[in-house]
């Protein structure tokens, strides 16, 4: 099944519908007049309509899709407050990745790194992930009584998407309020640490409770996701707390690559690389759904979004690009990448998919379209050329992996460099698998003498650009504020300088600190 969302549409609409949002993590999600809590839970059937939402929750912006004036959050344009699109806003355009030529209020100053504790888009995301905890709060109480083991199935889930809500709350907020259950009261801050070891133990803890390796529904997570995450959260853990974890990361990677799931290498366009399949309109369907562990899903015509892969393709066409030829029906002229990301790539690496008829290498002006090349990784057409559902061309059908395979190669590589009990043999292995699928060869393959941590981030970089990580990859590093690398208007200077390291974490929006006293506000805003 492509997507729990289309499927379960019509229930998710009529069982739960939302406040507006409060500007903390405790939200009450509450019922219409025709449809009660206890319908909703009343059986196993009418509760997987309840947990669809959960899944909803990330993927869509409101009760009917698009931009329909029924969103799940306020103050923000609908379009703007889909998770993946603020996903992109926040990790990929606050980097060397890319830049938007818009001028929308908050938008330039997260390139530029100048953004308040006022910005609009650091603040929806605070939302969007504190609203995503409450439902998951509210599933999780009401499903508990529920007796059969496909509700047990159910209540699992919604702990990951819980548990994957905190990772990204420490990720970009570091101390938040840490909630399981529903309460009327303010909630008081737990430090980084706490909320890293509550997601620690709950990912722990249900990982035996998912269903095995791929035998969920697409689009529904299994045991593989649960360590995939728990790979990424150890990866970071140094970060975070203060601790190095790499030889768990090493651990949970190695379940991971043992799974079922597999490197897609199935060239169904006969181009050369089975890599741009991943990013097609059937990819859930043309063999790249086999290295997609957690996948948030679209399609342009039952889950229509004004973010998503609509965003990711529409907003990258401007110029002298045809739409028909990404399958849409018009561009935004908005986001392109820089000179940065460019010379990562050796002349045959697939991976590198740009537009250059007419643009710039180099960004001379950020709001004109075609300084710096466009990125055409994203299609809404499939491995045959038929462009996807929505035959109107305004919504897409791609779906997005927030995680897959490779960046667990690279996770299990870079922890065994800085440190952790893998195998320096095997992370070669694993890197070269990724480069003889990007150049088509072993044209691209290295050897153990060029493996080192620098290697590694930049490898990331060429296989997981505009996936939304490459942020959280420049804290780790050290890169994403200091001036040990800069890249083009990084700092808000044309040629990049430092800047201060405070903002390797955003601010708690400033209408949740003046709502609720317990919080304090992270330094520097």
């Amino acid at each position: 099944m492509k997507n729990i969302i289309k499927k379960f549409i019509p229930i998710l609409t009529i069982s739960i519908v939302l406040v507006s949002c409060h500007a903390d993590l405790d939200q009450d999600p509450i019922d219409p007049d025709s449809f009660t809590e206890q319908d909703v839970f009343a059986n196993t059937t009418e509760a997987k309509g309840a947990l669809a939402k959960l899944y909803a929750s990330l993927a869509l912006t409101g009760q009917n899709g698009g931009d329909d004036g029924s969103p799940d959050i306020s103050d923000i344009n609908q379009g703007f407050s889909q998770y993946t699109r603020m996903l992109f806003n926040l990790n990929e355009i606050t980097t060397d990745h890319a830049v938007v030529g818009w001028g929308d209020p908050g938008l330039p100053d997260l390139h530029g790194m100048y953004w308040t504790a006022n910005n609009d888009f650091t603040g929806a995301m605070y939302l969007r992930l504190a609203q995503e905890v409450s439902f998951c709060n509210s599933f999780i109480t009401n499903a508990s009584a529920l007796q059969d083991a496909e509700a047990q199935t159910f209540i699992a889930e919604a702990r990951f998407l819980r548990a994957f809500a905190y990772y990204n709350l420490i990720d970009f907020f570091g101390d938040v309020p840490l909630l399981t259950q529903i309460s009327t009261e303010l909630p008081t801050q737990s430090s980084r640490t706490e909320i890293f070891d509550f997601v620690e133990s709950e990912l722990l803890d249900i990982q035996n409770l998912l269903p095995e390796s791929q035998a969920n529904e697409y689009g529904r997570v299994d045991r593989v996701a649960a360590w995939a995450l728990l790979s990424r959260l150890y990866l970071n853990a140094e970060v975070w707390t203060g601790t190095s974890r790499f030889d768990e990361c090493i651990t949970f990677s190695n379940e991971v690559i043992n799974s079922s799931y597999s490197l897609n290498t199935n060239d169904a366009n006969g181009n050369g690389t089975a890599y741009d399949e991943l990013f097609l309109a059937d990819n859930h369907s043309n063999g790249a759904q086999n290295e997609f562990i957690f996948t948030i899903n679209f399609d342009g015509i039952s889950s229509t979004t004004y973010g998503g892969t609509t965003f990711l393709i529409h907003a990258a066409v401007g110029g002298s690009m045809d739409p028909a030829a990404y399958g849409i029906n018009g561009g935004w002229g908005g986001n392109r990448i820089t000179s940065a990301l460019v010379q990562k790539f050796q002349t045959n690496d697939k991976r590198a998919m740009w537009y250059t008829d007419g643009q710039s290498l180099e960004i001379s002006s950020i709001p004109t379209f075609t300084d710096g090349y466009a990125c055409v990784k994203f299609k809404n057409i499939d491995s045959n050329g038929v462009q996807g559902n929505d035959k109107r061309g305004d919504f897409t059908d791609p779906d997005l992996a927030i995680m897959r395979l490779p960046e667990i190669y690279l996770n299990y590589a870079e922890a065994t460099l800085r440190g952790g009990s893998g195998n320096l043999t095997t992370a070669v292995d694993l890197i070269n698998q990724l480069r003889t699928r990007a150049f088509g060869n072993t044209s691209g393959n290295i050897s153990a003498a060029n493996l080192d941590l620098n290697f590694v981030l930049d490898e990331r970089s060429r296989e997981l650009y505009w996936e939304g990580q490459r942020r959280t990859d420049l804290v780790r590093y050290n890169y994403f504020t200091s001036d040990s690398y800069v890249w083009p208007f990084k700092g808000n200077q044309p040629d990049g300088t430092g800047t201060d390291s405070f903002r390797d974490l955003f601010p708690i929006p400033n209408n949740t600190i003046l709502i609720n006293p317990n919080l304090t506000q992270n330094p520097g805003y």
